[in-house]
């Protein structure tokens, strides 16, 4: 087996396998933070840590590259923590297993981490390269990007002194992006009283399984299922049917993440317990029918269960499957300025009932910051009319694209130089820093490019080899070419 430390670049990936070997899921990053910060003080580079954790390592120009723009170069320290159900893996402890499959670095049954780990990488390369050419260069790494960008939000102006900024979040090879969504979460809770159990009842867990998940914005458009979705679908469906109820509900554990599983515990009649047995085969054959082109190991599985201490009254459940259903999932809106690119999106990310307390969390993403706080209204409205207390957290502006900006003339120049190709010009559904860095930083001219990755926030995550060593070039190229 390969060892991904044997690949090329070798300056790059010996870094990202570094950072496989840190524990740095969101919030619990701090390892890493640490790691990056004792790379600089080795290199007897200036570093500076804010009170976030945040890191700042400044290394001098090249001889003869003094008068050209500084540059910041940027990435986010933290991964999304995600894994198939039945790996033994421990995000707070365990290293993550990268292995080479094929034309693709992967892990096993884990989230790689390539992002944004191969961006950091990159920058860890080019501050211990002698060898490079470049102007001043500032590398940020920022903490906790995937649960609500709080280092970006909580970076301090006057801290970095460039003109450019380089982020390397992107995850398509031979694309420039320029502007990137917007985004807010709804928090939903209700607190219900619960009915006990009828007499004879029989109790059931029940687990929608094998979904494919993935990112909340790149891969919202791809008509993948939504575990927390099919769950409730199937409560409708049994409700007159076979008497069910419901005690608890697990579902989604990420706002940023499409949710994989949902895991319920529910009694129906004890008189119905084969009739709702038979009705969860047919609903099984239904949604697997239905997602047929999109997802190809969807499961159900239903077991028996202890009698739970309570569950929802019957008009409490009816008005909380109305809701979950009528929330919106997926796109809402295609731009009508932008060709292809997705305006508005909500993702029902999370779905927890237990002990009578309810919590829903949503994340509406939109290149429009109108188009997000509409959504989200219209959202509050919805749960507000059954009761439910309504909050908005977490809410990020959007990156405007400018097209005369020098830094994507540039990098676009060194790319048809290299590859002798134009690369594509974008804005991605997906909430990039650089929205808040340079609402901070107003200064800064910002462009977004990486390798190309695949199914990020999934145990499926995977980045192109190949287009790491192009992302590498192009990188390398771009510095010795700043104006």
């Amino acid at each position: 087996m390969t060892d991904i430390r044997n690949l090329k670049p070798e300056a790059l990936w010996k870094h990202f396998y570094a950072l496989t070997q840190i524990p740095r899921p969101s919030k619990k990053e701090q390892a890493a933070s640490d790691f990056v910060k004792k790379f600089g003080e080795d290199l007897g580079l200036e570093t500076h840590v804010d009170n976030d954790g945040n890191v700042i390592i400044l290394k001098p120009a090249t001889p003869g590259m003094e008068d050209r723009k500084a540059v910041v170069l940027q990435g986010h320290l933290d991964i999304v923590p995600q894994k198939n159900s039945d790996v033994d893996h421990d995000f707070e402890k365990d290293p993550i297993q990268a292995y080479v499959d094929g034309e693709w670095v992967t892990a096993k049954g884990t989230t790689l981490g390539a992002d944004n780990g191969i961006g950091v990488a990159a920058a860890m390369a080019v501050l211990e390269s002698d060898e490079l050419k470049h102007s001043l260069v500032e590398a940020l790494f920022t903490m906790d990007e995937e649960t609500g960008m709080t280092g970006a939000n909580n970076l301090e102006g006057g801290l970095l002194k460039a003109d450019i900024l380089i982020n390397m979040d992107s995850e398509d090879e031979g694309e420039l992006y320029v502007g990137c969504a917007g985004g807010v979460e709804t928090n939903v809770s209700i607190d219900y009283e619960m009915q006990n159990v009828p007499e004879g009842a029989k109790a059931f867990k029940v687990h929608v399984k094998g979904l494919k998940g993935g990112h909340s914005g790149l891969d919202i458009h791809r008509g993948r299922a939504n575990a927390n979705k099919l769950m409730f679908r199937l409560f409708k469906e049994a409700v007159d049917n076979t008497g069910l109820k419901v005690a608890e509900v697990s579902g989604g554990d990420l706002r940023n993440a499409i949710p994989r599983e949902c895991v319920a515990v529910v009694t129906v009649d004890g008189d119905k317990a084969e009739e709702f047995l038979a009705l969860t085969k047919r609903f099984l054959a239904g949604i697997q029918e239905e997602y047929k082109e999109a997802e190809d190991n969807l499961g159900l599985d239903v077991d028996g269960a202890d009698i739970p201490d309570g569950v929802l009254k019957d008009d409490d459940l009816k008005n909380l499957i109305e809701a979950v259903l009528d929330t919106p999932h997926g796109v809402i809106k295609m731009s009508e300025s932008v060709k292809g690119l997705i305006e508005t999106s909500n993702n029902l990310a999370i779905g927890e009932l237990k002990a009578g307390k309810l919590a829903i969390k949503c994340l509406t993403r939109s290149a429009v910051d109108e188009e997000k706080i509409k959504s989200a209204e219209g959202m509050k409205k919805l749960w507000k009319n059954i009761g439910a207390d309504v909050t908005f957290t977490g809410e990020y502006p959007g990156w405007k694209p400018n097209m005369d900006s020098e830094i994507l003339k540039t990098m676009g120049k060194v790319y048809e130089d290299l590859y002798d190709h134009t690369p594509e010009i974008k804005a991605i559904h997906a909430g990039l820093e650089c929205g808040i860095l340079g609402s901070v930083y107003t200064n800064w001219d910002m462009i977004s490019f990486g390798p190309t990755i695949r199914y990020p926030h999934s145990p499926d995550e995977k980045v192109n080899i190949e287009t790491v060593q192009r992302f590498w070039n192009w990188l390398v190229a771009t510095l010795e070419n700043i104006p």
